[in-house]
């Protein structure tokens, strides 16, 4: 029986699988997937946009964690140069040039005598 059909008859039965392929390759099916395939090319613009977004906040990170590192070691240095330089035999050396000198004997306690009850 499929030997006498007509050829119209054929041409309308999708028998292969070229059939298939004319179905989506004709000019109105395009059309119509257009803002499917904008849809994708926005969704790929995003994904690449993201993915440079996050190289550069790491980059970012990268630097500013090599920065505080750089700040912690001047603390610690500048630290231990106030503690050195906060010494009692460090601050004679220093105020011995302005006139000063160290006490050598205790202070004196000065008493208020008007308050008395």
């Amino acid at each position: 029986m499929t030997e006498q059909e007509n050829p119209k008859e054929r041409d309308l039965k999708p028998n292969s699988a070229s059939a298939g392929w004319k179905r989506w390759l004709n000019y109105q099916s395009i059309v119509k997937q257009v803002p499917f395939f904008l849809f994708l090319t926005a969704l790929a613009v995003v994904y690449i946009f993201n993915g440079h977004y996050a190289d550069k906040t790491i980059r970012k990170i990268n630097r500013t964690a090599k920065e505080v590192k750089e700040l912690k070691y001047e603390y610690i240095a500048v630290k231990s140069k106030v503690m050195y330089q906060s010494k009692q035999s460090e601050l004679v050396k220093v105020v011995v040039p302005l006139g000063l000198k160290e006490l050598t004997e205790s202070p004196v306690v000065l008493k208020d005598s008007t308050s008395v009850p």
